[in-house]
């Protein structure tokens, strides 16, 4: 097979890949919900009676907005509700909204457009957060609680005194450079019965339709994890259909979008219940129910759980949980991208520029290909030197096409050349290609990311198309490089000489980490053709 027809099949591979990912998105859309269709279409609740519904308590989160909270930590920005002690506010420090601005990245909030926060509560025979009873009113010594310096950690204590007299401690305990918040619910017993509570947590979150687009296909809405099911996705229509209810031992529930994930991780060692709803409100919700505990008279006993707010730090959600590294997902090319994410990793921490990793990854693949891309080259050198007996028995044949394969076959076996040898090389970087596609995609360690000169942000689209008009040329040179072949169909010749333009718009949009990938890419290959093509006509088959 020529060169030319294995780059128009790349290139027809890329799109296709593209396009079936853009219908597995139109296939499952993400709904925007209103409050009539919702009411329609959503299951009875399966979760249990006793956590509170989705929008419980919304009037009273308004009233008590005034008196919220505030945490601050060097890597967190929270506001607490003392209404249950929610979190309904969560912003980043370490990772700025835009580029240019230091306005922080916000993740959970309140606003017109967006409810999206995190719930946690005590359920059970003695708890005190419920739909029918409402939500536990916590009290605090300070509305301003900061991490200082040369500390660790940073204890968030909120307390509720029952009417029985049992004290309810709910306390966040956050840590230094982490993200993952520690809640825990110390419970004194000071009654004379015996108590019996459960921890649950949820996440909820205001149903909003997928921005992802062919370029970016992204992903916003849920997902979970239990002892069977390492990592699942689990949309806001799947939500719509069929409410989650799964016992699990361990397991986690999560809320994710590009780059950012909120997760609430119980033990890993209690039995617990994975189930999500969407309210009346037009609010879906997953979480988890954990155990049920009993309490003694006069006992204590702390149960608890860990609240993950921030980025898809792979490292970090590996600490938390082994399968809530998942979330950063590189679909069915995860143990081909696993693998490149790490070398790019190693990469980045010996020269210090993410560009300058993607260079290096390049020429790595590039290397480990060379052997296979001589053997192309060869193939192909081969294949042009066969052309004019090919041409000879198409006009002996005619239309006989079972005795012009057989004739093909033997001349193929006599000078000991594979038709299909041009393929292999090509078949083996488009894996290559969209693996990295993805590891570039979904890893948040490029989100702002700068390379050099006027490429500050190597996830998002060069903003003077500069590097991808320099693919294009590179591609034009690739094709001058190479002879057409004599019988090549004048409208494949065609299609071919429009390729680098095609290539070229089609990039535009492309982060700028992965047209700098394939504009090295090419460099590199043509840069090989060079050296390949001396030798060929040294032996002359060129």
């Amino acid at each position: 097979m020529e060169s030319q027809r294995n780059i128009l099949l790349i290139g027809l591979l890329f799109v296709s890949f593209l396009l079936w990912q853009q219908w597995q998105t139109d296939k499952n859309p993400q709904p925007v919900a209103t409050q009539s269709s919702v009411v329609a279409s959503t299951a009875p609740e399966s979760h249990g009676s006793d956590v509170p519904d989705a929008d419980a308590g919304l009037p009273e989160a308004v009233v008590a907005s005034k008196e919220l909270i505030t945490v601050t930590t060097d890597q967190l920005v929270l506001k607490i509700n003392p209404v249950g002690g929610d979190i309904v506010y969560s912003a980043l420090v370490s990772h700025k909204l835009e580029l240019d601005k230091d306005e922080p990245f916000v993740l959970l909030e309140q606003t017109n457009d967006i409810y999206y926060i995190a719930q946690s509560g005590l359920i059970g025979r003695n708890g005190i957060d419920s739909s029918a009873k409402g939500r536990a009113h916590f009290s605090s010594q300070s509305q301003q609680y900061t991490l200082a310096e040369g500390k660790d950690t940073l204890e968030v204590p909120l307390t509720y005194v029952a009417d029985n007299g049992v004290t309810y401690t709910k306390v966040f305990v956050l840590h230094r450079g982490k993200f993952n918040i520690d809640v825990d619910y110390r419970i004194n017993n000071t009654s004379s019965e015996q108590l019996q509570v459960q921890m649950y947590g949820q996440i909820k979150h205001s149903i909003k339709k997928s921005e992802s687009s062919m370029m970016m296909p992204t992903y916003r809405g849920s997902a979970f994890s239990t002892q069977d099911t390492r990592y699942e996705k689990y949309s806001f229509e799947d939500m719509a259909d069929k409410n989650l209810d799964k016992k699990t031992l361990g397991g986690w529930a999560a809320m994710l979008q590009h780059y950012f994930v909120s997760a609430w991780v119980p033990p890993a060692n209690d039995q617990n219940t994975i189930f999500s709803s969407i309210s009346a409100g037009g609010l879906a919700n997953i979480g988890f129910r954990g155990a049920v505990y009993d309490i003694a008279p006069g006992a204590n006993q702390t149960i608890n759980a860990q609240f993950y707010v921030g980025p898809k730090d792979q490292a970090a959600l590996s600490e938390i949980s082994d399968s809530l590294n998942l979330v950063v997902d590189y679909g069915f090319l995860w143990w081909l991208a696993v693998p490149i994410y790490k070398l790019l990793m190693i990469f980045q921490s010996l020269v210090g520029n993410w560009g300058a990793a993607i260079i290096l990854i390049t020429l790595t693949v590039r290397g480990l290909l060379y052997p296979l891309t001589k053997a192309q080259y060869t193939s192909m050198a081969k294949m042009r030197n066969l052309q004019p007996k090919l041409a000879e028995m198409k006009e002996r044949f005619g239309d006989d096409r079972q005795k012009m394969g057989q004739a093909m076959m033997e001349l193929y076996k006599k000078e000991k050349v594979n038709p299909m040898g041009g393929c292999l090389p090509i078949l083996l970087q488009m894996p290559i290609f969209i693996a990295l596609y993805w590891v570039l995609l979904e890893s948040v360690e490029l989100r702002h990311a700068p390379f050099m000169l006027w490429i500050t942000d190597l996830s998002v689209q060069d903003p003077y198309y500069v590097m991808p008009i320099l693919m294009g040329i590179s591609m034009f040179l690739m094709q001058k490089m190479q002879p057409m072949a004599p019988t090549m169909d004048p409208m494949q010749v065609k299609m071919m000489q429009w390729m680098p333009v095609v290539f070229t718009v089609f990039f535009l949009w492309f982060p700028a980490g992965l047209v700098l990938y394939w504009l090295v890419g090419n460099l590199v290959a043509i840069t090989q053709q060079k050296i390949i093509y001396a030798g060929l006509e040294k032996k002359g088959l060129k």
